[in-house]
C-alpha cells in the first residue's frame, strides 16, 4: 500500500512571516537589476547541438519573467528562434555582433567572450 506524502510534511514551525507551506517556491526571486548594472556575456556555442551554432547570452541578474522578455526581444530583432533555459538566452545562429549592438542600444553593459 502506497502512502501519498506531501513534500511539506515535517514542517513544524517557520520564522518567516506570512509563511505558506503549500506555496511552490520558498526562495524570494532575485530583483532585476537595471540595464546599466547588468554585466552580460555573449558567446558562440555549438557543443551538444549537432554542430549547429547558437549565440548564448549569460550573466543576467533578475527574475525569470524579465529574462524571458529580454529573450523574446532579442529573438524578434534577430528574426530567428531560440529559448530561455537555465538563466541563459539561446539565439539560433551566429548573431554575436547583432546581439551586442541590440543590448548596448537598450543600455546593457555586455561583452563578447570566447573565440
Amino acid at each position: 500500500m502506497s502512502k501519498k506524502r506531501n513534500r511539506h510534511d515535517g514542517i513544524v514551525f517557520s520564522t518567516r512571516e506570512n509563511f505558506d507551506p503549500f506555496e511552490d517556491d520558498f526562495e524570494d526571486e532575485e530583483e532585476t537589476l537595471p540595464p546599466q548594472q547588468q554585466n552580460l556575456k555573449i558567446s558562440l556555442d555549438k557543443k551538444q547541438r549537432k554542430g549547429k551554432k547558437v549565440t548564448l547570452v549569460t550573466g543576467f541578474v533578475g527574475t525569470q519573467d524579465d529574462l524571458k522578455e529580454l529573450g523574446k526581444i532579442l529573438k524578434s530583432k534577430c528574426g530567428v528562434g531560440g529559448s530561455v533555459k537555465d538563466g541563459e538566452i539561446i539565439i539560433q545562429g551566429d548573431f554575436k555582433e547583432k546581439v551586442k549592438a541590440i543590448l548596448e542600444a537598450m543600455g546593457y553593459k555586455c561583452k563578447i567572450s570566447g573565440g
